[in-house]
């Protein structure tokens, strides 16, 4: 009886660990995506990653490359405007292939000058993990200026 017992609870354990793995994000994300997009009258474009950008002004100077130290003045939220992370107008510098993928991608779109938005999904971002303030699965809202390329 004690084995039975054991056993099923062996059983439940298992069955209800995976449930946050078993989550499709990216089906869930894109859909998310898309209905922002469309009911705040946005005009974005969708890159084979999934990963959706907005150029507001592409800006005038050289694009960086995914290994380039840029300095970006950034906000970013969640779909429901919800502010994570900011940084101030002088931005921060960093190189894009320190960063979540979707910057990486995102940030060599825009020439130098430029801004806009990017829409992260949780696969370009922090996956299905929470991470500090952003739960797992969350879709990322950036935006973003690209004020300059290091190098």
């Amino acid at each position: 009886m004690k084995n039975i017992f054991l056993s099923l609870c062996i059983i439940l354990f298992l069955g209800c660990s995976g449930d946050k793995e078993n989550i499709d994000y990216v089906t869930q994300n894109e859909a998310d995506i898309a209905a922002y997009i469309a009911a705040n009258n946005i005009e974005a474009i969708r890159s084979e990653t999934g990963l959706y950008y907005s150029i507001d002004e592409q800006g005038d100077g050289e694009k960086p490359m995914a290994s380039s130290s840029v300095t970006v003045a950034y906000k970013g939220y969640f779909l429901d405007g919800a502010v994570f992370d900011e940084s101030d107008a002088s931005g921060i510098t960093f190189n894009l292939n320190g960063v979540i993928q979707g910057w990486t991608e995102g940030i060599t779109y825009f020439n130098e000058g430029g801004s806009g938005k990017l829409f992260v999904p949780a696969h370009l971002g922090y996956g299905s993990n929470d991470n500090r303030s952003i739960p797992g699965g969350s879709v990322l809202i950036f935006d973003i200026n690209l004020l300059k390329i290091n190098n």
